[in-house]
């Protein structure tokens, strides 16, 4: 056997390993942190959307989101939430930035504000989903009209976000998230932050988690005690 068919035996085995493993190209793609006298600043960023939260240990702050783009050193975010201002819901803005040695430092109006890359690797789970479907009592399963109200969840490799609802009327009416792990078939969240009941924070609650395509098949129960059966589905 010659060398080059060596070679060819050895790169085989790590291009299947590569083609199965979720793959990171955009380098703003993750979780950035920022923490100033015990409250946390999270920068969440996957599949061409931003989510920004500010918790303190038991108490929900403030977030914002949307689409975003990267253009010349700018980032260009759209909200389509905003606890803080619901007015900027539908406006651009645009942020000067700088990446460098796992710190993202943004120029916004209050001065700049530098973040933390958080180290973690995409799972199958990362991504922009919405909720689609859901299974009602009697077992019927029920999918959602869609429309401008919406539930939608971003995950990036540890960390993970909910948000409930409507650009188009610029109403909030809720969010929570923090950290998750994907072992096998269960999906594991353990609360950060939750804007309806601080009371929840710090708990941990494991679904079963049944991924085909782009479906993500939700099952379990609610930080309340209810039965939760949904199907998720990946906003493109």
């Amino acid at each position: 056997m010659t060398k080059k068919h060596i070679f060819l035996l050895l790169l085989v085995p790590f291009s299947l390993v590569s083609a199965l493993r979720p793959q990171q190209t955009n380098p703003l793609a993750g979780t950035w942190r920022s923490q100033d006298a015990g409250r946390t600043t999270l920068i969440t960023i996957a599949d061409g959307y931003l989510m920004q939260t500010t918790y303190e240990p038991s108490r929900f702050v403030a977030t914002k989101g949307g689409p975003y783009k990267q253009e010349a050193g700018q980032l260009r975010v759209t909200s389509e939430f905003d606890t803080a201002d619901s007015s900027r819901v539908g406006q651009p803005d645009a942020y000067r930035f700088t990446l460098r040695d796992d710190l993202l430092t943004l120029a916004t109006p209050s001065g700049d504000q530098t973040f933390s890359r958080i180290i973690e690797s995409p799972t199958a789970l990362t991504g922009l989903w919405r909720i689609t479907a859901r299974t009602v009592q009697g077992g019927q399963r029920t999918p959602m009209v869609r429309g401008p109200r919406k539930t939608i969840k971003l995950l990036t490799g540890s960390r993970f976000q909910w948000v409930a609802l409507n650009p188009e009327t610029k109403q909030f009416f809720g969010t929570g998230g923090g950290t998750y792990t994907l072992s096998g078939g269960n999906y594991t969240e353990s609360i950060d932050f939750f804007s309806r009941d601080n009371s929840r924070t710090g708990r941990s609650l494991t679904f079963g988690a049944a991924i085909n395509g782009d479906e993500w098949h939700h099952t379990g129960q609610s930080s309340t005690g209810g039965a939760v059966d949904e199907i998720w589905s990946r906003e493109k």
